[in-house]
């Protein structure tokens, strides 16, 4: 059997990688095997250990991947507005828009592993990760809170931010009920208040 190249196996492995950010953010990391992942990511299981020392260490390298997706997903969001104001906005309602919701699988990690990491032992690979990438996010958002003050803008990050979590996973658990647009109308109103003409239309925009 020919031997795989270091270009080869570099790119294996980020599809691994790439394959078990989405899988474990989708079903849980209990609920998929090695074998699942290997599959999604068009590999044999036999190839997993050459790749990762066990499926805990893949759980921390892809928690890594899937926050640094999303914290680049919030810096861009919010380079292109004109005030701190517009750029929080921009952050809430791409949050709580309904694709956002619905995407489990590429959506925020922090909602999706959530009940996961908080079964992990203190040890856990994907507990690190899972630390790491909320302080990353954190630090995005409190970036656009502009009090003037930085330990009241990561208090008003950290708010916000339990706010818009909170408010995803209650409407992801109440799915197809008008309770789900509920929660989402009233976490979106409590952050940023009845919309601005000008901003609603830029929502309306990116949701398109």
């Amino acid at each position: 059997m020919p031997r795989v190249s270091r270009a080869q196996a570099q790119h294996h492995r980020e599809a691994i990688t790439e394959a078990s950010a989405r899988l474990f953010r989708e079903r849980g990391i209990k609920a998929v095997s090695v074998a699942d992942l290997m599959g999604a990511a068009g590999l044999t299981h036999g190839g997993f250990y050459g790749h990762f020392e066990s499926k805990d260490a893949l759980a921390g390298i892809a928690g890594e991947h899937a926050f640094a997706q999303a914290t680049e997903r919030w810096r861009k969001r919010v380079a292109g507005e004109e005030s701190a104001a517009e750029a929080r906005a921009a952050i809430v309602e791409g949050y709580l828009r309904p694709h956002s919701i619905r995407d489990v699988a590429g959506g925020c990690p922090t909602a999706a592993l959530c009940v996961d990491v908080a079964r992990e032992p203190a040890d856990a690979p994907v507990r690190a990760a899972y630390l790491a990438g909320l302080a990353d996010m954190v630090d995005v958002l409190a970036a656009v809170e502009a009090t003037g003050d930085a330990a009241a803008d990561r208090r008003a990050a950290l708010a916000d931010y339990a706010t818009l979590l909170g408010a995803m996973l209650m409407a992801r658990a109440t799915a197809g009920d008008p309770i789900a647009d509920e929660i989402v109308a009233a976490a979106r109103e409590r952050l940023l208040g009845t919309p601005a003409p000008a901003r609603a239309a830029r929502a309306r925009q990116r949701q398109a």
